[in-house]
């Protein structure tokens, strides 16, 4: 069973940075292609980023494209979500989540991921 734990949320001030990390149990980390995705009070998940099982390939919504970046380090089994230049709009949980299938294509959409964490709250003050 595969199981992730996200952190690193918190309140900041617009402008600022935080970094989230996704750490993965029941699956080498280096099988899966992982996502972040993010869900504000009142609308739909959203996808944020995803990174492939091997690394080489990349992701991101036009919205955070050049302010995050997401990266793994199989070693630690974990996945980061580094984001900078951090605005209001950006406040929402912030949901880890593991492709559905080992060694699967990146994807932007929630329905190819299999295994999801419990959320970390991002809050972005103006």
């Amino acid at each position: 069973q595969v199981q992730l734990v996200e952190s690193g949320g918190g309140l900041v001030q617009a402008g600022d940075s935080l970094r989230l990390s996704c750490t993965v149990s029941g699956r080498a980390l280096s099988t899966s292609t992982m996502g972040w995705f993010r869900q504000a009070p009142g609308r739909e998940r959203e996808f944020v980023a995803v990174i492939s099982w091997s690394g080489r390939a990349t992701d991101y919504a036009d919205s955070v494209k050049g302010r995050f970046t997401i990266s793994r380090d199989n070693a630690k089994n974990t996945v980061y979500l580094r984001m900078n230049t951090l605005k209001p709009e950006d406040t929402a949980v912030y949901y880890c989540a593991a492709g559905r299938r080992t060694y699967s294509a990146i994807s932007r959409y929630p329905q190819d991921f299999g295994s999801w964490g419990q959320g970390t709250q991002v809050t972005v003050s103006s």
